[in-house]
């Protein structure tokens, strides 16, 4: 059992999935959301090891919930899960004395360790020099020098490893200059830092390190991303293309796929006798399946973009721009990453609040992250705005109506999370703003493979966690249509199970502008936003009813208003129709109070904006 620790943008991910390639799984430590990434390496001689992925950190202060977890990892205190039997830790070498902070801490594990100096190829590029020998002596521990984006180095890893399976490694004994600063007192905080400061300075003089030249490229980008003028104006220009390319990448993909679904969908039903089993498999099973991969191709579009953002540097500028405008409503610059990760999904991007340090600045940033328009909103947008919205060109070639309604629609939400956390830190969350401090990584080229790896990993966790509640849904919904039954002709909608769900909660949305079946949709949405779209669906007798039908675009023109479509993209766009947002909000908040208040706000703003959407229009 090996752990691989390392910073923030040292590689320790591309190195973890240079070593694992597709042997890797993804779950949750106990009692906490931070994900754990667990995977297995091959050796030569057919033995394996186990390596796990720890979150990335600057130290173990434990001042955020990563720090917490990677320590108690190291420690052994996590339950079912044994400590590691040796360390690999992983430092971006351009940066070698920032990043040597942590070396200390991890030797005093006392494990046998492998220090890796990864990106040894920018180093080299730049001018910059390491005596890879004198720093291994100084530190008693292996060191190896790497470039996990093109596998450089990769390979005395694995040696490494293979030592450690045959028991070759041991931890030599590690020289300790901070006690000399320390004497026998235990030091203050602030001292003890100092001091580790002057350790890692004097070991890197020893071991040779010449800094590398500034990165030319870095700078010169930084000179446009990072401008008053243009870099708020390319920033724009980078969401919009997010924008335009979810609305058209994705629809040759996804109508393969409903293509493949409804061809092997009639195969099935000719196979099987005209009974309630050939609807259950065909209309509630099958079509549940359906249901859950036609949302793939929008998911994949929208990770792909976010993780080159992210792993080309220009994610981290990205914050410092929205810093400028986030100071004035009471959230940091650090928020702008959980909030932007919210619009592929607000589960992972509540989670990713946790590296707000101050606890007033994490809260707000959670109650405001679901705002932000998820994936799971884009199949509810899709049908009403191809039903609605005219496909006319606005800015010529570059924009359309229903591109620019879709980007509308995510305004709104930002305006709406802008307005609540404004709110928020004027009343319930008031406090002075924290001050914001982020590490510009340099500029790189995303690796392809790590990219990959990555929308497989987005990929299996969608199908295993928000398909199994689709799919579920789908057959109860299927159940509901299907009971009670009438003699002697198919079942009546209207007067099944469902119906009278509908029926019940009519007068309460009629003022929207909304009948029955418009209420069991927004019912049923409560499990996943994009449910709604297979109960419409299922309701108007559509088969395999997704946002591309015609069919059921063509019923809705026939029995909504304009102002009530309007009206339900808006309550879409406020209301948290999300039962896992609010499970995992109340597992990050430790109780039911942020997520409670959290639903009634967003349900009562949805509410408004649809009864006056549907005045208005």
């Amino acid at each position: 059992m090996i752990a691989l620790v390392g910073p923030p943008n040292s590689g320790k991910t591309t190195l973890f999935n240079r070593l694992t390639g597709l042997r890797q799984k993804v779950a949750n430590y106990p009692g906490v959301t931070v994900e754990k990434h667990l995977g297995m390496v091959n050796l030569d001689d057919g033995r394996q090891v186990s390596l796990v992925d720890l979150p990335g950190v600057h130290g173990f202060s434990a001042r955020t919930l990563d720090e917490r977890v990677t320590r108690d990892v190291l420690e052994g205190k996590i339950e079912g899960m044994r400590s590691p039997d040796a360390l690999i830790l992983i430092v971006d070498v351009t940066r070698l004395e920032a990043q040597l902070m942590l070396v200390e801490p991890v030797l005093d594990m006392d494990l046998p360790t492998l220090l890796v100096l990864n990106m040894v190829d920018e180093l080299e590029a730049r001018g910059g020099s390491i005596d890879q020998e004198a720093l291994a002596e100084r530190l008693g521990v292996d060191v190896v020098r790497t470039s996990a984006r093109t596998g450089r180095g990769v390979e005395e890893v694995l040696a490494y490893l293979r030592d450690l399976a045959d028991g070759d490694t041991s931890v030599e004994n590690i020289e300790r200059e901070l006690s000399n600063f320390a004497g026998s007192q235990p030091l203050p905080v602030i001292d003890a830092f100092a001091a580790r400061r002057r350790l890692v300075r004097s070991v890197v003089q020893d071991a040779g390190f010449a800094s590398p030249r500034p990165s030319r490229l870095t700078e010169r980008l930084d000179s446009v991303f990072l401008h008053k003028v243009w870099g708020p104006t390319i920033f724009l220009a980078v969401v919009l293309l997010v924008f335009q390319s979810i609305f058209t990448w994705a629809v040759p993909l996804m109508d393969g796929i409903d293509w493949m679904v409804g061809t092997s969908g009639d195969w099935i039903a000719a196979a099987l006798p005209d009974t309630w089993y050939r609807s259950l498999i065909v209309d509630g099973v099958w079509a549940g399946v359906g249901s859950v991969i036609i949302f793939l191709p929008q998911i994949l579009v929208l990770f792909l973009f976010l993780g080159i953002l992210e792993d080309s540097g220009y994610m981290a500028r990205a914050a410092v721009i929205a810093d400028r405008t986030m100071y004035r409503v009471g959230l940091q610059g650090r928020a702008f990453l959980p909030l932007l990760s919210g619009y592929a999904c607000a589960v992972p991007a509540i989670l990713a609040a946790r590296t707000i340090e101050d606890e007033r600045d994490r809260l707000a940033t959670i109650f405001v992250t679901p705002f932000m328009t998820c994936s799971a909103r884009l199949p509810v947008y899709a049908i009403l705005i191809a039903a609605f919205i005219p496909n006319k060109p606005v800015l010529g070639p570059i924009m359309n109506q229903q591109a620019a309604t879709l980007l509308g629609l995510y305004g709104l939400g930002v305006v709406a999370a802008i307005g609540t956390a404004f709110l928020l830190k004027r009343t319930l969350l008031k406090a002075s703003p924290t001050s914001f401090l982020m590490e510009l990584p340099p500029y790189r080229i995303p690796d392809p493979r790590t990219l990959l790896l990555r929308l497989l990993d987005r990929s299996k966790i969608f199908l295993r966690r928000a398909g199994r509640i689709i799919f579920a849904v789908t057959i109860v919904l299927w159940v509901l249509t299907q009971f009670p039954r009438t003699e002697g002709g198919p079942p009546d909608i209207e007067q099944s199970a469902l119906g009278t769900i509908g029926h019940v909660i009519e007068p309460v949305i009629e003022p929207l502008g909304f009948d029955w079946r418009i209420g069991i949709g927004i019912v049923t949405s409560l499990a996943a936003r994009e449910v709604i779209v297979g109960t419409l669906g299922t309701i108007y007798g559509v088969e395999e009813a997704d946002e591309e039908s015609f069919a059921l675009q063509e019923i809705l023109r026939r029995d909504l208003e304009p102002g009530a479509a309007i009206g339900l993209l808006v309550f879409f766009a406020f209301a948290l129709q999300c039962m896992s947002t609010v499970a995992v909000m109340r597992r990050e908040t430790a109780g039911w109070k942020w997520p409670a208040l959290q639903f009634f706000y967003m349900l009562l703003l949805g509410y408004l904006g649809a009864f006056i959407s549907f005045r208005i229009f």
